[in-house]
């Protein structure tokens, strides 16, 4: 099941996360936002100064006031952007891109020695800078490999441990998987990586219930530094894609800018369907999330968060052209990296919240 020879910058497992960055991270600060419903720690490193002061009023006062800085607070003009991963403790790929990425801060190189430039030079752009590898260290651990053996376009072994299954073998399926939540652990049937200890997909959380702690640890981040971008690294797709999430109408023109620089980004990397960045940046293409975690957090903080979904290591989709759509593991990363890069220059091009939607004219 665990593919052999495993490439060194494929980094994926919690212990080996967590080894890289306690040796590796020294330009940055590594912080522990909250502990998972199992009682494990979830690490965030971040870069730069945070927001200083604060608002004088709530996101929606802002919003019913009709300018965000309401909220945001006196250096509202800050750019802030948040990547994280793990969400899902079987999807790795989000987690590997975000560790190579945080080589790449530290060093200017990912974990195969590649110069990343670009991603240096415009992450100086940015006032603050926050990566989260694992959002959900429970089902990272229940999912005990580090690297899946690629098998073509059978998908059922990465499916069963992503989304669960029975003793038989029968898997749960997505999105039969979000039919029950919280997950039963007295059915004898295995969880996949999609929930926490407590059962809860974090994605799929009860937001304005009883969050879990993992959500809470994200919400009380967001609150404290007020990101603008937030990049919600997951597996499940034929080519990388963002998804347009259930956000604000207002904040819709900046999340199809966002769309067109990414996806343009990676067509002309050779990562997309066709290297035409027309086909490839239609905003037009981004499939539809629902009211979820990147919602929630929007209607929390004000930020422009997004699901981007990536393929599998394990196995391939099938393109348009009914052909499987293989990504080595070296594409992979690359995607990885590209994404960020070009959310990142996005951002500073953009000039964050402040510059999607303007405030009151006085």
């Amino acid at each position: 099941m665990e593919q052999k020879n495993i490439p060194s910058f494929w980094l994926s497992t919690f212990d080996e996360v967590v080894k890289f960055l306690k040796k590796n991270v020294r330009k940055g600060h590594l912080e522990v936002i909250g502990t998972s419903a199992g009682g494990r720690p979830i690490y965030a490193v971040e870069y730069g100064l945070p927001r200083q002061g604060k608002g004088t009023t709530t996101f929606s006062g802002s919003l019913g006031f009709g300018d965000v800085r309401a909220y945001r607070g006196p250096d509202h003009k800050k750019i802030v952007y948040l990547g994280m991963a793990g969400v899902h403790g079987a999807e790795f790929e989000g987690i590997v891109g975000m560790v190579n990425l945080i080589s790449v801060i530290e060093t200017g190189k990912d974990l195969r020695g590649k110069e990343w430039s670009e991603i240096s030079a415009v992450a100086a752009q940015l006032d603050r800078l926050i990566l989260i590898p694992i959002v959900n260290p429970d089902g990272r651990i229940r999912v005990p490999l580090r690297m899946e053996e690629y098998r073509g376009t059978d998908h059922t072994v990465a499916e069963y441990l992503n989304t669960g299954g029975k003793p038989d073998g029968t898997i749960t399926g997505w999105p039969q998987v979000k039919e029950f939540i919280p997950f039963d652990f007295t059915s004898g049937n295995f969880p996949g990586g999609y929930p926490n200890d407590a059962g809860i997909n974090i994605q799929h959380d009860d937001f304005f219930g009883k969050r879990q702690p993992e959500t809470q640890a994200l919400f009380n981040l967001t609150e404290r530094e007020r990101p603008d971008l937030i990049l919600n690294m997951h597996t499940g797709a034929t080519y990388m894609i963002i998804h347009r999430p259930f956000i604000e109408p207002a904040l819709n023109p900046a999340l199809e800018q966002l769309f067109r620089c990414v996806q343009t980004g990676l067509a002309l990397h050779g990562l997309q369907n066709t290297n035409d960045p027309k086909i490839e940046g239609d905003p037009g293409r981004a499939p539809l999330s629902v009211f979820n975690l990147d919602g929630a957090l929007n209607l929390h903080c004000g930020a422009l968060s997004v699901v981007v979904e990536s393929p599998c290591h394990g196995y391939s989709m099938k393109n348009s052209n009914g052909d499987a759509a293989m990504h080595t593991p070296e594409m992979l990363l690359d995607a990885q990296l590209i994404c960020h890069q070009e959310a990142m220059k996005f951002l500073v091009e953009t000039g964050g919240r402040s510059g999607w939607t303007p405030g009151r004219k006085p």
